[in-house]
């Protein structure tokens, strides 16, 4: 097992949709043990493989009893409305208040390939849409308005700058 490196916003391949996966091989069995293995580095709740560089539909969760592994997940029923503190490893640092849907049930297949469903609500149900939102291309910050995603924007961009030197 390997720890991967996390992309920073504003990296392009944040923006980048993951793929279908359509092989359950060692290959894949082996990212996701690295998968974990950073998402536990970093003390985060979860992590999507286009975090890592990788455009394909994986993502990783660990809340509670919950240690879930998503392979090509998708929302298929919302429901309600909260309002609650997000944080991100791809926005270090970085915590921002975030409308997500209160409950949520989430179709996935596991690391072999098998389907299932889980029905969640409170903070996993946002943990869910946080990772999903991951694998679809989009951000916590598209979900501020657009004065608050510039600050986001500068805080990241000026704490760049001042880890270079």
């Amino acid at each position: 097992m390997s720890l991967l490196k996390v992309l920073v916003y504003p990296d392009p391949a944040l923006r980048e949709a993951g793929k279908e996966v359509d092989r359950f091989d060692t290959e894949l069995e082996r990212f996701i043990r690295d998968l974990w293995e950073t998402m536990m580095a970093y003390d985060g709740v979860g992590l999507a493989a286009t975090q890592v560089g990788r455009a394909i539909r994986v993502c990783v969760i660990s809340w509670k009893e919950h240690r879930l592994v998503l392979v090509n997940p998708r929302i298929t029923h919302a429901e309600g409305e909260q309002v609650g503190e997000e944080g991100c490893l791809s926005f270090p640092g970085i915590f921002e208040k975030i409308l997500r849907p209160q409950k949520v049930r989430v179709e996935a297949l596991d690391s072999e390939g098998k389907p299932f469903s889980i029905d969640a609500e409170g903070f996993l149900a946002r943990a869910l849409c946080h990772e999903i939102d991951h694998l679809d291309g989009r951000l916590m910050i598209d979900h501020l308005s657009s004065l608050k995603r510039e600050i986001v924007r500068r805080k990241l961009l000026k704490k760049s700058r001042e880890e270079r030197k």
